[in-house]
């Protein structure tokens, strides 16, 4: 049986969305899915827009294997990068991330 997770998306003007993941699904995925504004996931996570860029609060931050080299170079052309941007394609939901805060930019570019 598959085990699920709870991430709390947060929009720009701070609204909270609680959804529920299954393991093994991306960040992306499960913003698309349950309709979170400003993750635009242009390329469907091939790792070639940046337009699921999210800011990720700690603790969970610390918890996430790091960007890979991909993932970073990236994260350099998003617009306003942060210590704690990543890109939800990226991520995956597992129990690490259960309540793990998302920020979500208020545009993608």
């Amino acid at each position: 049986m598959n085990s699920m997770c709870e991430i709390v998306f947060i929009d720009s003007a701070g609204r909270e969305t609680r959804v529920h993941a299954q393991d093994g699904e991306t960040l992306m995925a499960v913003a698309v899915r349950s309709g979170i504004d400003g993750i635009v996931a242009q390329c469907g996570g091939a790792l070639a827009c940046g337009t699921c860029h999210c800011y990720i609060e700690q603790p969970h931050l610390d918890l996430l294997p790091p960007p890979s080299e991909e993932e970073a170079t990236m994260i350099e052309f998003v617009m306003e990068p942060a210590a704690n941007s990543r890109l939800s394609c990226q991520i995956l939901a597992s129990q690490v991330v259960d309540g793990m805060r998302v920020v979500v930019p208020g545009s993608q570019h």
